[in-house]
């Protein structure tokens, strides 16, 4: 019997085939190399399996008393989505939401000491990052979708198409339309990754030069067309520097008072007299990813609610959304 069991039927247990066979194929692994990690994965993913089971047997989010009767009206449709988007609404959320979201964190673990355990073998490593940084994109693009369809430059018929696309995320627990643009992201994420800030004079074309030679033509294209659009280029700045707004503002505010061309990695802090409010974004945690992007969020709409200068969405929102347009054009 292999690890994650009989089935491989991804509507039962949450797992795809292919997914089912990776997890298969470094168990036999494993198996021969170190057994009591093999037990390990065993029981690990037969939890996950479980956990999917249960997560999967839920009816879809169509069928709930919330979305029910008003599935087919458009404007309805999309206020009622908006609302699983606050946090205080989260005893009128239908099940199935809270708990994909629940399996998708599970499955991020689980997958995530897969890496550990399988990390001295390269093919076994870059699938299961691909499996991971799916994982990562699925969470994000949930707040993607919300953002679309708050966004009043969206026409109703594609805010309608949205948010059948989100149902469906909900539903199977893998967002169909970021299928697409996953590479775009994991592309992002590692060329971040690759290429830490330097600081320097805090103008941040280093930084942008050293991501955008790892990107695609997409990338650049996304970049001349937003070129003269302040949030965008507050949000890459926040991304590039890993510093909110807030912070770059302070930092330039020294640099231009005392007369000081460029500025230190390690001098950052004595210029913030704290810890930077974003975490460090490193290869050896992918978590850190998820971390950045949520605290660059949060940051954002803080300042929504209360109408303070800086950007009002992540860098990854107004990507995704830009591609979203090119694709629906």
């Amino acid at each position: 019997m292999s690890i994650t069991g009989i089935e491989n039927n991804s509507g039962s247990t949450g797992l795809t085939d292919a997914e089912n066979q990776l997890v298969d194929d470094i168990g036999a692994w494993l198996k021969e190399t170190n057994p009591n990690e093999y037990h390990l994965i065993e029981e690990r993913f037969f939890h996950l399996k479980v956990l999917g089971t249960a997560v999967f047997s839920y009816p879809s989010i169509r069928e709930t008393q919330f979305l029910k009767g008003i599935i087919h009206d458009e404007d309805r449709l999309v206020e009622s989505l908006l609302a699983f988007s606050t946090s205080s609404r989260l005893l009128h959320i239908p099940t199935k939401v809270v708990a994909m979201r629940s399996f998708l964190v599970a499955k991020f673990h689980a997958f995530s000491l897969l890496s550990y355990l399988a990390n001295s073998r390269e093919d076994f490593r870059e699938q299961v990052r691909t499996v991971i940084y799916s994982v990562i994109s699925t969470l994000m693009a949930e707040a993607v979708y919300f953002s679309c369809l708050e966004d009043p430059g969206f026409s109703h018929n594609t805010k309608s198409n949205l948010a059948d696309d989100l149902i469906a995320l909900w539903d199977s627990g893998v967002d169909i339309r970021g299928v697409h643009h996953l590479s775009a992201l994991s592309s992002l994420w590692m060329a971040r990754d690759a290429a830490p800030p330097s600081f320097g004079t805090m103008d941040g074309n280093t930084e942008l030069l050293r991501i955008t030679i790892d990107m695609d033509e997409d990338w650049r294209d996304f970049l001349v067309e937003e070129s003269s659009n302040d949030e965008t280029r507050w949000a890459l700045e926040e991304f590039l520097f890993g510093l909110s707004w807030e912070e770059i503002q302070k930092v330039r505010s020294r640099l231009s008072r005392y007369g000081i061309n460029a500025i230190g990695y390690d001098e950052i802090r004595s210029y913030l007299d704290s810890q930077p409010s974003y975490s460090v974004v490193n290869h050896t945690d992918p978590r850190a990813i998820y971390d950045f992007f949520i605290e660059r969020r949060d940051a954002c709409t803080l300042r929504k609610r209360v109408s303070a200068p800086g950007p009002k969405h992540t860098l990854e929102e107004i990507y995704l959304k830009y591609r979203i347009i090119m694709e629906l054009r």
